[in-house]
């Protein structure tokens, strides 16, 4: 399984030209006027991961192939989207069908780009959209409560719709606190459940320290994930080979590219691992849950997998790389049977075995 990520904002922020980094394309339209991106623009990037590129080598495989992450570059929000202000409803119903949201905010000075607002304030950024987000919950709560009076919602489903309507009333955001809650809302499109990124783009000399817009982003907002990108400079990085992209970044003073630590966060925020598989036909990455089960991991190679799952030879990356073969790994004691309730492990190198 791979992962979807929306990157939502005010129109003007920053979201075509990051979406461009991204994807290494140059599919989506940047101008300097609002809803310039009217349909999403989609990219499947590839999760470039080292401890593949070793495996690849060690094992000698013909193909190599990341996991990836979905980027979709959605229009820019206005106020009065729930209402249907400029591109309102159309936008949201975006925003539902990803994963994860990345909250972009302009947090550069430039006087050839304007400002949908007039002003550079991503406090007031970040609460324009979160209203939006509310109010179009609320929309939404309102119409299955009125199922709920034709009997088309059970109890427990209207309890738990008439307790988060209190917290959308006064602004806030819906808390949740139990599995159940979580499932049934999510199946009902709510978009504030949704976790979010908070990512700042900066211009190149506030990469490193940030600046006095940064500094309310992550004062207003201390418990959530906040990190700092230059756009624009991410954008020049994507048209690079390798070694034009390590001597840039050392004339600049980066040390990692707001890509991977964009995708980093993602996989942090998602609660997401990564096991490998690796042979002489291919090395390849999976993305999975964390406290995912050996079966569960085993169907996403193949759905037959789990109900004929039998047992999952298990190895660690650094003890394979260390190593250098699954055959040395087994020769040094390196190599484990798990069975049925072993959780896996980020990293873990897994050779399935199962009933035919």
């Amino acid at each position: 399984m791979g992962f979807k990520c929306g990157i939502v904002g005010l129109p003007n922020v920053g979201k075509s030209t990051l979406f461009n980094a991204l994807t290494a394309s140059k599919n989506a339209e940047a101008a300097n006027f609002p809803f310039c991106t009217i349909d999403p623009n989609i990219g499947i990037v590839d999760v470039v991961d080292e401890r593949l590129d070793k495996l690849t080598s060690l094992s000698n495989s013909k193909k190599k192939i990341y996991t990836n992450i979905t980027f979709v570059d959605i229009a820019g929000l206005v106020k009065g989207a729930s209402k249907g202000e400029g591109l309102g409803n159309k936008f949201l119903s975006h925003i539902r069908e990803v994963d994860a949201i990345i909250h972009l905010v302009r947090c550069f000075e430039s006087e050839k780009i304007t400002h949908v607002n007039s002003k550079i304030n991503p406090i007031d950024d970040l609460e324009t959209i979160k209203t939006e987000i509310i109010l179009s919950d609320l929309d939404i709560v309102h119409k299955k409560l009125e199922k709920g009076k034709k009997k088309l919602l059970n109890e427990k489903e209207i309890k738990i719709l008439e307790k988060i309507t209190k917290n959308l009333d006064r602004g806030k955001e819906v808390e949740i606190n139990n599995y159940d809650e979580e499932k049934f809302l999510t199946s009902i499109g709510l978009l504030s459940i949704k976790p979010r990124i908070i990512v700042c783009n900066v211009g190149e000399n506030d990469l490193s320290k940030g600046n006095s817009y940064t500094n309310q982003v992550k004062d207003k907002y201390p418990n959530e994930k906040v990190i700092n990108i230059c756009a624009d400079i991410e954008d020049q990085l994507s048209g690079l080979d390798k070694k034009e992209k390590e001597m840039f970044m050392q004339d600049i003073g980066l040390h990692k590219t707001g890509i991977n630590k964009l995708i980093k966060e993602g996989y942090d925020l998602l609660k997401l691992d990564t096991f490998f598989t690796s042979g002489p036909e291919e090395s390849r990455a999976w993305t999975i849950k964390k406290n995912t089960t050996a079966p569960k991991a085993a169907s996403v190679i193949h759905t037959d997998f789990e109900k004929n799952f039998i047992r999952a030879e298990t190895i660690t990356c650094e003890d394979f790389i260390k190593y250098g073969s699954a055959e040395k790994c087994k020769e040094n004691g390196k190599l484990r049977i798990e069975g049925k309730d072993y959780i896996v492990k980020d990293g873990d190198v897994l050779y399935f075995r199962v009933n035919p």
